[in-house]
């Protein structure tokens, strides 16, 4: 599916982003001030050439685009998925109509006090498809303006939607609005991140979980020809020196196909978090679905989506790493024999293979009251690890760890005859 930024397919001249006069102004509280439209502005040119438009209110004046997308269609997700990414979150975390998506485009990638969103994207569900509106920074004195115009649209829907804004878009703004010293933070509801399911999901199979990446490889979706999110800063710093302002349209462009993407992203995770057992492309995908699953504590589900995704032939790290959570629930569920039997499996020269040599003679130890079965376990494991570290298979410091470990467990099986005796015979 090619995907084309709306209203940005020709554009002639972008008289639309041009910066306003360096005039100052002295506002009512004395502040110097950009002033609220220093350019006449020809509307039938505006149209032309973004479909942009003039905006103001009580902070002065910003430029902002809007256009609605029918694709990615709006999406209900079940009440019960949501529960899995924000298990305090608020009954209204699963109402679409009170989500926000946002991305932003920032004149620096590490963040900090100076860094500016120059570039705020939102959506909403709208009429079936997804309602987009980008506020643009002419100039920096531009920024309360843009801030309180997206407080009014947070108070409109409260649950933030966001790929990474934990970490990055939202802690900027928060800054950005501390330091206005005018506009309040907005209150949210929710913060519904995706970025972390996405990487539980699919950063075995794909490396990378890029947002653009997953379009192309989960999605389906070609958003063909896309500015490199790394040279953006630099695009908007050559535009505030005087450059032109054409090179601003990749990125109004790239900044719909990520709200367009997440949008879509969303509706994908929350239905395979809703029916994996159906939606689930592959075994990589249910083995996702159950670490999501049994970090919120979905034990039975987990244990379900695990074994499914061992029977599709798991890559060798993700199959040992279902075999140990898998096994780890069974004994947890009581299940004793499915749980010695994925231990037995799983021995052998790997940070599961030890867990499982350990396991099972704590198994043999404690619950089958097996002391010297225990003790042939335990003399496995130390054999296999003399094996390993002759080999030159284990590093010196993991090898020393491991062996202070069975060392010590083997001493302790090996004296408890002798106390059992000494009891025994002072009973």
């Amino acid at each position: 599916m090619s995907l084309r930024y709306v209203g940005l397919e020709r554009l002639p001249k972008l008289k639309a982003l041009q910066r306003p006069s360096r005039q100052k102004l002295q506002s009512d509280d004395g502040e110097s001030q950009c002033p609220m439209k220093a350019t006449c502005y020809d509307p039938e040119q505006l149209a032309q050439a973004l479909g942009a438009t003039p905006k103001k209110n009580q902070f002065g004046e910003y430029l902002s685009v809007r256009c609605w997308c029918a694709t990615p269609p709006r999406y209900s997700p079940d009440t019960s998925a949501v529960r899995l990414l924000s298990p305090d979150g608020p009954e209204s975390i699963a109402d679409p109509e009170r989500w926000l998506f946002l991305d932003t485009e920032t004149t620096g990638l590490a963040g900090g006090s100076g860094t500016y969103a120059f570039l705020i994207g939102v959506a909403w569900w709208e009429g079936g498809g997804l309602e987009i509106e980008q506020f643009f920074l002419r100039e920096y004195c531009e920024e309360r303006s843009l801030l309180f115009t997206l407080r009014e649209r947070i108070a409109e829907h409260p649950v933030l939607v966001s790929f990474n804004g934990k970490s990055f878009d939202w802690p900027l703004l928060e800054t950005r609005f501390r330091m206005s010293r005018k506009i309040a933070v907005p209150s949210l509801e929710a913060h519904l991140d995706f970025l972390h399911p996405a990487r539980n999901l699919w950063r075995l199979r794909l490396g990378s979980v890029r947002l653009s990446e997953l379009e192309r490889h989960v999605l389906g979706w070609d958003r063909g020809e896309d500015v490199f999110s790394g040279l953006i800063p630099q695009i908007y710093s050559d535009y505030v020196r005087g450059g032109s302002p054409e090179r601003l349209v990749p990125v109004f462009h790239h900044n719909q196909m990520d709200l367009r993407g997440l949008a879509a992203l969303s509706t994908r995770i929350l239905s395979l978090l809703s029916n994996a057992e159906t939606e689930g492309q592959d075994g990589l995908e249910l083995f996702g679905v159950s670490r999501i699953c049994e970090k919120r504590g979905e034990h039975t589900r987990a244990r379900n989506l695990y074994q499914q995704s061992i029977a599709t032939s798991l890559p060798a790290e993700a199959d040992r790493v279902a075999r140990r959570s898998l096994a780890k629930l069974a004994k947890r569920a009581g299940d004793v024999d499915l749980a010695c039997a994925l231990w037995k499996e799983a021995l052998g020269n790997s940070r599961q293979g030890y867990e499982a040599y350990e396991q099972l003679a704590i198994h043999y130890e404690r619950k089958a009251r097996d002391p010297e079965q225990a003790r042939q376990i335990v003399q496995q494991a130390i054999d296999e690890l003399s094996r390993a570290s002759r080999a030159g298979e284990i590093t010196p410091g993991a090898y020393r760890e491991m062996k202070g470990k069975f060392d010590r467990r083997m001493l302790r099986l090996e004296r408890k005859p002798q106390r059992q005796l000494l009891a025994a015979m002072h009973a």
